[in-house]
C-alpha cells in the first residue's frame, strides 16, 4: 500500500507531538533534576530525605503507572487534566528523578578544591556554582543526559494510551483506518530512528563544544 499525502502529513504531525513532548518534558525534567540534585547535596536532613523519597518512588514504579495516576487518578481528587498536559507532567516528573542522579553524580565528580578556590576568590556559593562547578559538571553529565534524552523520546509512545496524538497513536489510527499494519509500523520505526540519530548528532556537537571550552 502506498502512503498518500494526507497519511504522510498525519505521521509528521505525530512526529511533531513526539518531539514537543520530549523537549518540554526534558526541559522541565532538567529543572526538577537540578533542584533535586542540589537538595541532595545541601546536607539539610529534611531536603535530603524528601529528595531521596521522590527519587525512590519515581524510579521504583513504572512510567505507565505514573501516567495513569496523573491522568486517570487525579480526577478522583477533582483535578482533571487534558491528555497533553498529563503527558507533560508525568514525563517531566519521571525524567526529573533520573536526571537528578546524573546531575548529582556529575556535581560530586568536581573536586572539592574547586569550590574552596572559588570561595577564596570572593565568590558567593551561588556564584561559585554558576561559574565554576556547574560548567565542569555539565561536561561530565552531557553524555548520560543525552542517553536519557533519547530514551525519553522513545518512551513518549506510552502516552498514546491516554489518546495523545503522538507518533504511535497516529500510526494506530491509520492502521484502524486502512486495516494494514506493516507499512505504518515500519514508517514510525524509521521516524523514531531518524529523530534519535538527529538528537545523538546534536548532543555530540554540544559535548565537543563543552570539551573544547573546558580545555581552553
Amino acid at each position: 500500500m502506498n502512503l498518500v499525502v494526507p497519511e504522510i502529513f498525519f505521521l509528521l504531525k505525530g512526529a511533531y507531538y513526539t518531539l514537543l513532548i520530549t523537549v518540554v518534558s526534558m526541559t522541565f525534567g532538567l529543572i526538577i533534576g537540578l533542584f533535586v540534585a542540589i537538595a541532595r547535596l545541601t546536607g539539610n536532613k529534611i531536603l535530603v530525605s524528601l529528595a531521596k523519597v521522590y527519587v525512590s518512588i519515581i524510579r521504583g514504579t513504572p512510567l505507565l503507572v505514573q501516567v495513569f495516576i496523573i491522568y486517570f487518578g487525579l480526577p478522583d481528587w477533582g483535578i482533571t487534566l487534558k491528555p497533553l498536559t498529563a503527558a507533560f507532567i508525568s514525563l517531566s516528573i519521571n525524567i526529573g528523578a533520573y536526571l537528578s542522579e546524573t546531575i548529582r553524580g556529575s556535581l560530586l565528580s568536581v573536586p572539592k578544591g574547586q569550590m574552596e578556590a572559588a570561595m577564596c576568590l570572593g565568590m558567593t556559593y551561588r556564584q561559585a556554582m554558576k561559574r565554576v562547578i556547574l560548567p565542569q559538571a555539565a561536561r561530565v553529565a552531557i553524555a548520560p543526559m543525552g542517553n536519557t534524552f533519547i530514551g525519553m523520546l522513545k518512551e513518549t509512545s506510552l502516552v498514546s494510551i491516554i489518546t495523545v496524538t503522538e507518533l504511535l497513536r497516529v500510526s494506530q489510527l491509520l492502521i484502524s483506518k486502512h486495516l494494514v499494519v506493516m507499512p505504518f509500523y515500519i514508517a514510525i520505526a524509521i521516524m523514531y530512528w531518524l529523530m534519535s540519530t538527529m538528537f545523538s548528532f546534536i548532543l555530540g556537537l554540544i559535548e565537543k563544544k563543552l570539551s573544547k571550552s573546558y580545555s581552553s
